[in-house]
């Protein structure tokens, strides 16, 4: 009888003891679900007020075309002659100044540029824009612009766009073989200019 008792005692301690560890290794695993889907959610819905980095890539004309920014928000905020005031040089993104990088000459309008690194500035205006490409691409906004180091200056129409561009986006549209576009849209306004790599 003492012998039996023994045995369902120690029977009811394992039972006790399986279902704890039971419990606890559920528990963990539906942290985990509940951290994932924290993480998923954050990634989809853009809340922050920051303005965040950013780049754009594409291969056209046998070379790589990069564009390097800061992307702010709109976040409820007069753009256009508000935040970035008209007729004034404007680092086109946020904090550092946006580069657009090209591993082969180039040319803009009439004029040909080397392969390398450059700052692109813009002069907003309410009926036209000015794209500036910069050599001085290692600047903070616009504080060390000169316009001695500017390599091309040319006049582009603003575009009105159809939807609400919250964050500012760079695009790089390849139109040919060796021919492209960079589009910059934010609000409700687009601007673009074009490229041609050279052979």
């Amino acid at each position: 009888m003492l012998k039996h008792s023994k045995l369902i005692i120690l029977f009811l301690f394992t039972s006790i003891i399986l279902f704890a560890c039971n419990n606890s290794g559920s528990g963990k695993r539906e942290n985990k679900e509940v951290v994932k889907e924290e993480n998923k959610t954050s990634t989809v819905a853009d809340t922050s007020k920051k303005s965040i980095p950013t780049e754009t890539r594409k291969w056209v004309g046998n070379t790589d075309i990069k564009i390097n920014y800061h992307s702010p928000g709109v976040r409820g905020r007069i753009i256009w002659g508000g935040l970035v005031p008209y007729d004034n040089v404007w680092v086109t993104g946020a904090h550092k100044a946006t580069t657009v990088e090209i591993g082969k000459d180039f040319i803009v309008g009439d004029n040909k540029i080397p392969a390398g690194k450059y700052a692109l500035f813009t002069i907003p205006g309410k009926e036209e824009w000015i794209v500036i490409i910069n050599k001085n691409w290692n600047q903070h906004l616009a504080d060390d612009y000169d316009a001695k180091d500017d390599v091309v200056r040319i006049k582009v129409k603003p575009e009105m766009l159809k939807e609400n561009q919250e964050r500012l986006k760079y695009e790089i549209d390849q139109t040919g073989e060796r021919m492209a576009s960079i589009i910059i849209s934010w609000e409700k306004l687009s601007v673009k200019f074009g490229l041609m790599i050279k052979d």
